[in-house]
């Protein structure tokens, strides 16, 4: 064993035991023909398969929202209430995703073991309060996904997939979706991989977490190993069809930034970002954020790892990984959370790679892991168009752009904002804030202070644009447009824009940062604060600087 190593975190992070054959050198694990590939080399670039150019035609940009509870678990509304909520307030495309472990009822709150239902139980008998319960891998492959199928039906135009909200082992939660033509594989992976699915009646593996050696020690990190397997079986059985999100990460200090890069490199196509904003968001304190989380509450509604200039999410940028950022309801009730698509929504730019003017949920997927992403609260804006443009040829976010030392780059930032939100505002952007980072490369797994490293220190706000910069159009487009002169390293750029001023009292400081939302008092979050604070996140663009460019003289 390693010897113990202390997160730089804050003074709460556990010290965690690491294994060196185990977390370190991550084995091949023979689960469903999958393996655990080693990690990039230190210096290497994003692998190009996942670059493809995604121009801004032969497709549309999508709202969606994927992590959302129902009566099946331990939400308040049944999946069909839920699901029609979200298309009443705009959304293109769902997932079905919450939690593993078991199911004490059908949609219509009537226990699984009344004999009116006449369900025949699989698996191994699990009671609570005197009722039988009906394992999760069941309830996803023979209740949920058949519900699934008839909203299908009854929403024809627009997109709805099963998903899991994955009790991780070693962490807390996971969202994960898998699209395939029955509940099997989604059943499957929530048998072998959920910590709390405790059934042994099916002939599949067990990876969840349980059967640590060291149960109080290594418990962690034991698990952390399981959660990895799993991600390296959806890698290889279904890389270009599911997704692997951790969710509100932040909550209960249960990931650092090795745990992401751990399944970033595991699953590189299907481990792509983060729930970087929680929902809950008009709960007593924002998120369900307490002091129990990493950087102590929510910050203008997202976490500390997404709302922190030069953070962790900068440091994931730096190694030019994809690493997207997304918000969602984690809708369980009206009174601590939003219907999905009412407050917090994502916008993802898919294409019709067919060309049958139909868009698939694989083709979401594609868009999903492209980073052609944003996400917003508020309905702050409801389009944009954020790229930029050089000798060698024009990115979008999620992209890399090719260049040359001393280059000059265009950016280009279009957006609009509707006339009214949600909450019937007038809805105003303040200011956009043009946020840029050095790339230095992919971290060597051995190298363990670099790889547990959550900072960016070369992360900083580089241009800020208010009205008197943009032009608006008859449409109520507005534009900006930015040069960046003498480009001379590789470096990144992501947008983050506010309905707020600098130096609000208890909600920005000078700067423009988002103060912590708890910083008045623990409780003193509501629907009419998470209203009047209103924020969004652009994923980023990467720029790739050569010294030698091929380029024609300009």
């Amino acid at each position: 064993m390693h010897s113990h190593q202390k997160r730089n975190f804050m003074a709460l992070r556990r010290i965690i035991l690491f294994s060196l054959g185990a977390l370190l050198m991550l084995p091949a694990i023979p689960l469903a023909g999958s393996t655990l590939t080693a990690s990039s080399a230190q210096g290497q670039r994003p692998a190009e398969k996942r670059q493809k150019q995604v121009t801004q035609h032969n497709g549309r940009w999508m709202a969606g929202d994927f992590h959302q509870h129902t009566l099946y678990t331990d939400g308040s509304f049944s999946i069909n209430e839920v699901i029609s909520k979200g298309f009443h307030f705009g959304l293109d495309w769902q997932a079905n995703s919450e939690h593993g472990g078991t199911s004490r009822w059908n949609e219509d709150k009537i226990y699984w073991d009344d004999p009116s239902l006449g369900v025949l139980f699989l698996g191994d008998p699990t009671f609570s309060d005197g009722h039988r319960l009906m394992w999760r891998w069941q309830n996803l492959r023979d209740y949920a996904y058949p519900k699934i199928l008839a909203l299908r039906a009854a929403y024809p135009d627009k997109l709805i997939a099963s998903g899991l909200e994955w009790n991780i082992p070693g962490h807390e939660h996971c969202l994960v979706g898998i699209i395939s033509s029955d509940g099997q594989a989604i059943s499957d992976f929530e048998y072998m991989f959920d910590h709390q699915d405790q059934d042994t009646s099916r002939g599949l593996p067990k990876r969840n977490g349980s059967g640590s050696p060291l149960q109080i020690l290594c418990s962690r990190e034991h698990g952390h190993r399981d959660a990895v397997a799993a991600a390296a079986w959806l890698q290889a059985n279904y890389p270009h069809t599911s997704w692997l999100i951790p969710a509100h990460p932040e909550r209960l200090r249960s990931y650092d930034i090795a745990h992401f890069r751990d399944l970033n490199n595991a699953a590189p196509d299907v481990a792509f970002g983060f729930e970087g904003i929680p929902g809950h968001q008009k709960a007593a304190i924002r998120g369900d954020y307490s002091i129990q989380s990493d950087g102590d509450g929510t910050y203008g509604g997202a976490g500390w790892y997404t709302a922190q200039v030069g953070g962790l999410w900068d440091a994931l940028l730096g190694e030019g990984r994809v690493w997207s950022v997304f918000a969602n309801s984690d809708f369980h009730n009206t009174t601590r959370g939003f219907w999905p698509g009412e407050y917090a929504r994502n916008y993802t730019f898919v294409q019709d790679r067919n060309d049958d003017n139909r868009y698939s949920l694989e083709e979401l997927v594609d868009g999903l892991r492209s980073g052609n992403s944003f996400c917003v609260l508020g309905d702050l804006i409801d389009g944009l168009d954020f790229n930029l443009q050089g000798r060698g040829g024009l990115a979008f976010m999620g992209q890399t752009l090719k260049a040359a030392q001393g280059d000059r780059l265009l950016v280009t930032i279009r957006f609009r904002s509707p006339a009214f939100n949600h909450h019937n505002d007038p809805v105003r952007v303040d200011h956009i804030d043009l946020i840029a980072g050095d790339v230095t490369g992919r971290i060597d797994p051995q190298d363990r202070s670099a790889y547990c490293r959550a900072t960016n220190r070369s992360a900083r706000v580089i241009a800020r644009f208010s009205k008197s910069d943009w032009k608006e159009d008859k449409t109520g487009w507005k534009t900006i447009e930015y040069s960046l002169d003498n480009i001379d390293k590789d470096r990144y750029f992501r947008l983050r824009g506010t309905n707020l001023g600098l130096g609000i009292t208890d909600k920005t400081d000078e700067e423009g940062n988002p103060l912590r939302d708890s910083l008045r008092d623990l409780s003193s979050n509501s629907p009419e604060d998470a209203w009047a604070d209103l924020w969004f996140y652009s994923n980023a663009i990467f720029v790739d600087v050569h010294a030698a460019s091929g380029f024609p003289p300009s």
